[in-house]
């Protein structure tokens, strides 16, 4: 698939000496959801605001569909829609009003019918004339999301575009996004929800102190990092795992009474004949067991520890 944005050496490094990007190389390919995780500080915000030309790196090189952001930078700028994580307007301003200015921000000419149906497709429609002070949380972050398709963008960074929304609207978020993708316009968000990544995302890429640690396709990534956990519910409780089932590398949950074996589903063997042959050999008997699957979160977690 065609890369519409390459990032190649980008570094960033503030006055104060922090060292914000080091050196990061990232391909974003046409049409795709790509979900940028990393905790608080890592540089998720600085790379995005780089892209969009609100910040200027210290070195390195940003291309966008073939364009240099800094020698096109009016040309690649009408390409990208961003969606902030906060609203900042003129809250008396009526919708209609603030999301028509944001497009004649980006020279386009006026055209009430495509203003329109942005409107609709974000259920803001019957909220045209409103003034933005009178509008609910979730419509304001609608509103966000309008002021950054009025100008037609090919590309759209989503910075936490749910944070601090209920569980319902961020849900229909989710479909809105999905619908975007659907018309083409390339997705590129943050978040802190890692079920929104793993809900929505194509490729996941993680960020930890300025860098690039991973970059993988949703499905490969869990298929390669996620693992299975088998849970023993155990007929006695016990005090310490026997010494022949160490090399399980076993652990003792519910107080002594379950005994959690992780395994790689992938792997020629998983182990689990073996285990509970050797557990039937140690005197141990269960009544119950159950498998579960490791999430996204876990595996982040997991690759965000590794980094530090």
């Amino acid at each position: 698939m065609t890369a519409i944005i390459s990032v190649s050496k980008l570094s960033k490094t503030y006055a104060s000496g922090f060292r914000a990007l080091k050196s990061i190389d990232l391909e974003i390919r046409q049409g795709e959801i790509f979900a940028l995780l990393g905790p608080n500080g890592a540089g998720k915000t600085t790379l995005i605001n780089i892209i969009c030309g609100i910040v200027n790196p210290s070195s390195g090189s940003i291309t966008v569909d073939g364009k240099d952001i800094v020698a096109d930078f009016r040309a690649v700028r009408s390409m990208i829609g961003l969606v902030p994580q906060e609203l900042a307007t003129d809250m008396f301003e009526t919708v209609w009003a603030t999301v028509n200015f944001s497009r004649g921000l980006f020279g386009k000419r006026r055209d009430p019918a495509y203003i329109e149906k942005v409107l609709k497709e974000l259920t803001l429609w019957e909220k045209k004339d409103s003034k933005i002070l009178t509008l609910s949380g979730g419509m304001k972050r609608r509103l966000l999301i309008a002021k950054a398709l009025a100008h037609e963008p090919r590309i759209l960074f989503l910075d936490e575009p749910t944070a601090g929304v209920d569980v319902e609207l961020r849900r229909e978020m989710w479909n809105i996004v999905r619908t975007m993708r659907e018309s083409g316009v390339t997705i590129i968000l943050t978040t802190h929800y890692i079920e929104e990544a793993e809900e929505m995302a194509d490729r996941i890429g993680v960020i930890a102190k300025g860098e690039i640690i991973l970059v993988e396709e949703k499905a490969e990534l869990m298929r390669k990092l996620g693992k299975k956990q088998l849970v023993l519910q155990l007929q006695a409780p016990l005090s310490e795992i026997p010494p022949a089932l160490e090399p399980y590398g076993l652990q003792l949950g519910a107080d002594g009474n379950e005994l959690i074996y992780t395994y790689d589903t992938h792997a020629e063997r998983t182990g689990i004949t073996a285990l509970l042959n050797d557990m039937r050999s140690a005197g141990l008997s269960f009544k119950d067991l159950n498998t579960s699957q490791s999430s996204l979160e876990d595996i982040f977690v997991d690759l965000v520890r590794q980094a530090r």
